[in-house]
């Protein structure tokens, strides 16, 4: 699934395309594709088709492009494996192509913005913008209000994350991958930062010492920061930005899928292990099980 720097590759790659860019018409070949949508595809299309569209918004994995003069958004998830992909309005489309919005842009012209997604977990729809609860002035919309800020975002509270954590009574990736507490850190970038910090995935939070903690926190940033600067991480084709092109973090990875190779510190053979229905990668040796 995209993670934080997969979501912000795709945000950066669309905003020069449809910042102040009119919406011309809209076509939905997918249904399901609506599926956060609160209404029928006619209402997508009809609200949708005619609107101006300002500057993308992201928090965590959740992207999303206000309206100019409503108080809604248009919110893109990408899911498992969807893609927004910017095409000229005469290319061919795509077999998996599930929503198709052609835009007019003030200074490039007509710009074809199409939907792809292979498994159909992603989706588009619009809703009402509302402001955020820790700073009124920011406006979100409401799926993604439940979301906690990513530690990228320039309102994140490092002070507010180390006492939430310190007061939870899990093991420290889930609560890595609790979008309540801390948003846009999936497995892949959980792995890589517990690595970076040296702490076993099932480490009880409770037991984390605050230096600890805060140095965990540094190495999240540190490693969404690469991956965004190397454009994301793919393994497949499932991954793109809007261009089409691949993310090469994947070879930067010192833990996520090295299962069987030496550990880039030790040596000792990077292991995996089962973990919320999916896998945990780790050394063995240097991030020594808790008990």
């Amino acid at each position: 699934m995209p993670e934080l720097p997969e979501v912000e590759v795709v945000r950066s790659g669309l905003e020069p395309a449809v910042t102040g860019a009119t919406v011309t018409s809209v076509e939905v070949l997918e249904p399901r594709s609506l599926r956060r949508h609160d209404g029928p595809d006619e209402d997508f299309v009809e609200r949708l088709t005619g609107s101006r569209l300002l500057t993308p918004e992201r928090r965590g994995k959740f992207l999303w492009i206000p309206l100019a003069d409503s108080s809604e958004a248009l919110v893109v998830h990408l899911g498992m494996s969807g893609q927004v992909l910017l095409r000229d309005p005469a290319a061919e489309r795509d077999r998996l192509t599930r929503i198709v919005l052609t835009l007019d842009q003030p200074t490039h012209g007509p710009v074809r913005v199409d939907f792809v997604d292979q498994r159909i977990f992603g989706s588009m729809a619009l809703d009402v913008l509302a402001p955020a609860s820790d700073h009124p002035d920011q406006r979100i919309p409401s799926q993604v209000a439940h979301i906690a800020r990513d530690p990228v975002d320039p309102f994140f509270d490092d002070e507010l994350f180390l006492r939430r954590l310190a007061a939870k009574d899990t093991g420290i990736k889930r609560a890595l991958l609790d979008q309540t507490l801390v948003s846009g850190i999936g497995n892949i970038y959980a792995d890589e930062a517990l690595w970076a910090a040296r702490i076993h995935y099932a480490q009880p939070t409770r037991t984390l010492s605050r230096t600890k903690a805060k140095n965990l926190l540094a190495e999240v940033r540190l490693v969404l920061g690469r991956a965004l600067a190397e454009g994301g991480t793919s393994f497949d084709s499932t991954y793109v930005n809007v261009n089409g092109a691949s993310g090469y973090f994947s070879h930067s990875l010192n833990a996520y899928g090295q299962h069987g190779l030496p550990c880039p510190r030790c040596g000792r053979p990077i292991a995996r292990e089962s973990f919320m229905n999916r896998g945990s990668h780790f050394c063995p040796r240097c991030q020594r099980a808790p008990g």
